[in-house]
């Protein structure tokens, strides 16, 4: 029995946009798993996935069916294949006291390469944010803009992590004691935050923190 047709087509999208994985690929054209797996079952792949994958990635609909003719349509489609773009966020990480601008909403966008992100985590679970406050540093500035891949929640001791406590966000080190969470700063102006047991019910990890930019003025 030869390969499922469906299978020959996820591999091109995969090869030609940098996607890892067919979990990567739901989320980017926005279905769950199990449409995958259906898709796979009736060996016929939807018209509305052509369509999605037209206006993410340009890519062309004939080539999607048959790998015949060029991978991508209209000017720039190989480059916006090749970068993928990470929204930046309004919110800004708190390095101090606490930020109370935890907005989501986009105020543009950032692209890195597809290679490079699928080194460093899940693209399409990944955020930009900026930094405010100086107890980060010298690590970490006020202004200097963040990669947070909110797929990694899990602690690793002495990481940086944007953290949600309350309704404010910081980015701040994380290590585990018996029983406590402490968030330390850089800056040893400022003391760590201890969370009792009680207390860490309330603190959200928001993310690992795996890339920052500073802008030099």
């Amino acid at each position: 029995m030869g390969e499922n047709k469906v299978d020959q087509l996820i591999n091109r999208i995969l090869s030609a946009t940098g996607i890892s994985s067919q979990t990567e690929l739901a989320r980017a054209i926005g279905i769950n798993r199990s449409g995958i797996t259906h898709a796979r079952n009736k060996n016929q792949i939807p018209d509305k996935w052509i369509v999605k994958l037209y206006r993410k990635f340009r890519l062309n609909p004939d080539w999607i069916e048959t790998g015949k003719g060029q991978a991508f349509l209209g000017r720039g489609a190989a480059m916006d294949a090749e970068f993928k773009a990470i929204p930046k966020v309004k919110a800004r990480l708190s390095a101090g006291g606490g930020s109370f601008d935890i907005s989501a909403d986009v105020i543009h966008h950032i692209s890195f390469q597809h290679q490079w992100l699928a080194t460093r985590g899940a693209a399409n679970s990944m955020v930009a944010m900026e930094v405010f406050g100086n107890s980060m540093e010298p690590e970490l500035r006020q202004g200097d803009t963040v990669l947070i891949d909110q797929s990694q929640t899990d602690i690793i001791a002495g990481t940086i992590y944007a953290v949600g406590v309350e309704d404010t966000i910081l980015v701040k080190r994380i290590e585990k004691h018996p029983n406590k969470l402490v968030l330390c700063s850089d800056n040893r102006d400022y003391a760590p935050i201890y969370l009792d047991k009680e207390e860490i019910n309330s603190v959200r990890i928001i993310g690992k923190l795996i890339w920052s930019s500073r802008e030099y003025r």
